[in-house]
């Protein structure tokens, strides 16, 4: 459709300008005219409103039409104006050229004239529109122009890319006056593209797409091969998901590795060759502007690694003379105790740490047992809380694992919001945790709160861990020495349940309240290991040889008015594989209606929880009833090592035989015999060995022995 033209025309004699206006609008549908009888009304009609062309008469009172001319290029000069005169000379013309008219035309009569003029009127302003269109086109790219620029010089400013790609969009739709402009980031982690920035000309759109995989999508497609595209309609493209596209058609510019550029428009074709040259100059200058960004980062972030460098450089080396003081002060402690005060005194006497304590593996819950550069109310808080306690929590982790753990920032930690308070108000934000262990053993756990969040660097870490490693045998060393001195050792009450220990099953089988006891265990490596358990007189447990698999033989090896003792042969069982692990012997063992009341001498290098722990994954029905610290004399001792040195296998199995049998007891309650068969010798072989172990054990006795 024709777009319209409204015409202008002016004339002073009356009735004319009306009649040529219907006279043209006759000639062309397009037209449309309106009249003024003199220059004055002329110009107040083109103050009201915009018209395309004006047609005026020459001569007219007041104003002629060259003047009207010149007062119309006061204000437009490139307004299609057309003389049409009655008047004709060349002089008149020359001076109508001379100010600027676009077409001269002397009236004339009849109605061909109208027809003449309707075309130089139509041709007049198609040229008009054509070249203001064309100035405003430059105007507007000039325009455009110095937006990049401007945009250019934001870019280069910006520190991120996330503010590059928010002024990337930001300048695609204002500059392209597109529905959709976005920008997608590429990922090297994760292999995709996910959304940076967008803008939307109104939330009808819809939304975009988060993330491009691997090899999905257009947007996927002209990143990987680093050629735009331009799609003039984006939904007759094989494959193309219309839930993910940015509009009707899109114009995609990779920025080179970093990620891409898209704008959209709600119509098919919507992108001219102006636009395009436009988006990639602006996809240009963003990649150049991301480059630039990148660089900047890494030395940024070059920089900020050297400066952490040389600050944890200057903590090591503070943290290495810490160290060497402490080890100093561990080589000369005589005591366990003396050793965790003077690590704690040393690492909160500095500047370096806010206060340090030690948590001894030995108690459940863990607690502090030393501590230094920090008030009671603290460790009461801790001790009193007991499993709530987040410190106590670390602490059993670092037990369990072995490993040094770090809480980077207490204020930020959820586990620690408790002790939100106390960070306030001791100072710290960073804990450390150290095991203190030598040769598998844990002591304990050695506690550093230090002043800032992620306060302590990775080479520190290593440092203390090493620390830990050091108390941990100076500790070791000190309970050797004392554990040479006194022999010290623990005695362990426990309590276990459950129908997989083989003292609890057969309690099950004893009617009444009378317990059975577990008299002695003689293991005889290879050949199975031998326990002798003492049962009410009335209990017959030898039918149990037949029916239980764990039972190799079973067999009566005495009978007294109130109890029997029987003779169990077993290959093995999980606990007394877990007490020959340890060096654990058992003292006392009973048990009555399914649970077992164990007692064990448990040497003092044997950390308690670890073996409460073995025997309990084996037997979760483990309590641990009392811990007990027994005291042996040096010469009992060395007698014991002695004996041992002396004895033959088969001559210490003949004597532990007759002593958990009640062979020694006056009346026997064994034979030779039964213990013969109890250990699958002949009786005379029995007797050998048992006589030659006697023999040794009087002159021992009698003679003395060597220490």
């Amino acid at each position: 459709m024709t777009k319209s033209i409204t015409v202008l025309v002016v004339d002073n004699e009356p009735g004319f300008a009306a009649l040529a206006g219907e006279m043209l609008e006759r000639e062309r549908e397009s037209i449309t005219t309106e009249a003024a009888t003199d220059g004055a009304e002329a110009l107040e009609i083109l103050e009201r409103r915009g018209v395309d062309c004006i047609v005026s008469d020459y001569e007219m009172p007041e104003m002629t039409g060259l003047e009207l001319l010149e007062r119309v290029r006061e204000t437009d000069p490139d307004l299609p104006f057309i003389l049409f005169t009655g008047r004709g000379s060349e002089e008149i013309a020359s001076e109508a050229i001379a100010a600027g008219v676009t077409q001269y035309l002397q009236k004339e009569s009849g109605e061909e004239q109208y027809a003449l003029l309707a075309n130089q009127i139509t041709n007049a302003v198609a040229q008009y529109r054509t070249e203001t269109e064309l100035r405003e086109s430059e105007r507007r790219y000039e325009r455009t122009l110095t937006t990049l620029h401007e945009t250019t010089r934001d870019l280069m400013r910006a520190e991120t890319k996330a503010e590059i790609y928010r002024a990337a969009v930001e300048t695609a739709r204002e500059i392209l006056d597109v529905a959709v402009a976005a920008a997608y980031a590429f990922d090297p982690t994760a292999g995709a593209l996910e959304h940076a920035a967008s803008t939307r000309r109104s939330p009808e759109l819809g939304d975009l797409a988060e993330t491009f995989e691997r090899g999905e999508g257009l947007i996927w497609e002209a990143f990987s091969e680093g050629e735009s595209a331009y799609y003039e309609d984006v939904r007759r493209e094989d494959g193309a998901d219309t839930a993910e596209t940015v509009g009707r058609s899109e114009l995609i510019v990779p920025l080179g590795t970093h990620g891409v550029l898209v704008a959209g428009t709600e119509d098919v074709d919507g992108f001219d060759e102006t636009m395009t040259e436009l988006l990639h100059i602006l996809a240009a200058n963003t990649e150049a502007a991301l480059d630039r960004a990148e660089r900047e980062q890494l030395l940024r972030d070059h920089d900020r690694t050297l400066t952490q460098q040389n600050e944890e450089l200057t903590r090591l080396n503070h943290t290495n003379e810490i160290v060497r003081e402490i080890n100093h002060g561990v080589a000369q402690a005589s005591t366990r105790a003396e050793i965790e005060e003077t690590v704690c005194d040393r690492l909160a006497g500095t500047d370096r740490y806010r206060f340090a304590w030690i948590a001894a593996s030995d108690d459940e819950p863990p607690a502090p047992t030393a501590w230094a550069g920090i008030d009671a109310a603290y460790i009461d808080g801790i001790r009193n809380c007991d499993d709530c306690a987040p410190e106590i929590e670390l602490v059993r982790d670092i037990l369990e694992s072995g490993q040094v753990r770090t809480v980077r920032d207490v204020l930020e930690n959820d586990r620690w919001t408790m002790r939100r308070k106390e960070a306030l108000t001791y100072g710290f934000q960073t804990v450390l945790g150290v095991p203190l262990a030598a040769d598998e053993r844990r002591y304990g756990v050695l506690m550093v709160h230090v002043a800032g969040a992620d306060a302590v660097g990775e080479r520190e870490r290593e440092v203390l861990a090493e620390l830990g490693e050091t108390i941990g045998h100076a500790i070791q060393s000190v309970e050797r020495t004392r554990a040479m001195l006194t022999d010290s050792r623990l005695e362990l009450e426990l309590a276990v349940g459950g129908s997989r220990l083989l003292l609890n099953r057969l309690s099950t089988h004893v009617d009444g309240t009378e317990p059975i006891t577990l008299e002695g265990v003689v293991d005889r490596g290879e050949d199975g290991i031998v326990l002798f358990v003492s049962a009410p007189a009335a209990a017959d447990l030898t039918p149990l040889e037949a029916s239980w698999a764990s039972i190799e033989t079973l067999s009566v090896v005495s009978e007294g008015e109130d109890k029997t003792l029987f003779e169990l042969t077993v290959m093995a069982t999980p606990f007394l594989d877990v007490l020959r692990t340890y060096d654990v012997q058992i003292r006392m063992a009973t048990a009555e209606d399914g649970t077992s009341t164990l007692v064990l001498d448990v040497p003092q290098r044997v950390e308690t929880r670890a073996l409460v722990e073995a025997i309990r994954e084996e037997y979760p029905e483990t309590e641990l009833v009392a811990k007990r610290e027994t005291t042996t004399t040096q010469s009992a001792r060395q007698l014991d090592t002695h004996l041992a040195e002396q004895l033959t296998d088969k001559q210490f199995e003949a004597l532990q035989a007759a002593h958990y049998s009640g062979f020694f007891e006056w009346p026997r309650e064994s034979t030779g015999e039964d213990l013969a068969d109890a250990l699958d010798v002949s009786p005379p072989t029995y007797h050998y060995h048992l006589r030659a172990a006697e023999r040794k054990l009087v002159t021992m006795a009698f003679d003395g022995y060597s220490n």
